[in-house]
């Protein structure tokens, strides 16, 4: 059944900026009441005053999503916000530091693992309570096509996504004989043109570029509102989601083996750039926009032509060892 979300409360984490922000105000354009998380007031600020000229109410409540007590926290203004509910909660926060595995601060890796594993399930052990009292309740989970298939240069994010999916279905399967109309959604978008590779810690010294084709991140909202409309256990999104996943699948060697060497390839090739935590440890210095500009025709041209070298870079070393 198609769900009325005019006038319902919608919390979203993470929504200063890219997906958050564009969800935020995916929702407000449907005449809902919005609540902003993220870490920084002023930014949301901004934010609550673009959804509410798009025609939602909103509200702006700082949070950290690593603080049980302040997640704990924004449910409970978030339903006071609401009437007394919370009809969805999206879990969107989260963080990356880009760098091999042992390139990375170990600190850093278990900051990533807080913020997008632990802060997920902070949020969904302080929204399910809600849901449980209501009878009804929409979860939905921002994860990543990071955790369909293993993504090097990114290991802790690439498991703490692993650990959202496996969590989740988990959380799912218990409510599933329940009889309560609650529902608990995993989305795993591609590459999206948001801002988050400029937030990215990068600890390589190394310019950060998406694998094309990459997402329109208004695509990715209008799915998330699909998704609170109609909820589905899981939807992947782009065009690369279902060719990575059945590369993995098929042929799980090969995939590790071509993808680790097109990583190495790949530090190679990608022009300098800063080493920075980015906005790891507290908001990022960078952009905030909806947009990161990753679709235009340069980005997409850099990208294309990296992704390439990249491929053929690790096509030599395959072929190499075949000599060797």
């Amino acid at each position: 059944m198609k769900r009325d979300l005019g006038q319902v409360a919608i919390v979203i984490t993470g929504a200063s900026s890219g997906i958050g922000r564009a969800a935020s105000l995916a929702f407000a354009r449907q005449g809902c009441r919005v609540v902003l998380a993220a870490r920084s007031a002023e930014l949301l600020d901004e934010i609550v005053a673009e959804c509410e000229q798009a025609g939602g109410a909103a509200l702006a409540i700082p949070t950290d999503t690593t603080d049980l007590a302040a997640v704990r926290e924004l449910a409970e203004r978030a339903a006071e916000f609401g009437g007394g509910k919370i009809s969805v909660w999206v879990n969107n926060a989260g963080v990356a530091a880009f760098g091999l595995f042992l390139d990375v601060p170990v600190e850093a890796h278990e900051q990533v693992l807080r913020t997008n594993l632990i802060g997920y399930l902070y949020g969904a052990h302080a929204a399910l309570p809600l849901f449980e009292r209501q009878g009804s309740g929409v979860l939905i989970n921002v994860v990543s096509l990071a955790g369909l298939v293993p993504t090097p240069l990114a290991a802790s994010y690439s498991a703490s996504k692993f650990g959202n999916r496996g969590l989740f279905d988990a959380v799912r399967s218990e409510f599933a004989g329940s009889g309560k109309d609650i529902h608990v959604c995993d989305l795993h978008p591609a590459f999206v043109d948001t801002p988050f590779l400029e937030h990215t810690a990068n600890y390589e010294g190394r310019a950060i570029n998406p694998v094309p084709p990459v997402i329109a991140v208004e695509r990715v909202a209008d799915e998330i509102v699909a998704i609170a409309r109609r909820p589905r256990p899981s939807t992947s999104l782009g065009a690369l989601a279902p060719v990575a996943t059945f590369f993995h699948t098929a042929l799980p060697g090969l995939y590790r083996w071509s993808v680790g060497k097109s990583a190495r390839a790949y530090l190679t090739l990608a022009p300098g750039a800063p080493r920075t935590e980015g906005g790891l440890n507290g908001p990022s210095p960078g952009s905030h926009d909806l947009h990161g500009n990753l679709r235009s025709p340069r980005a997409r041209l850099v990208g294309g032509v990296l992704a390439a070298g990249a491929l053929l870079g690790a096509a030599r070393l395959i072929r190499g060892r075949g000599r060797d």
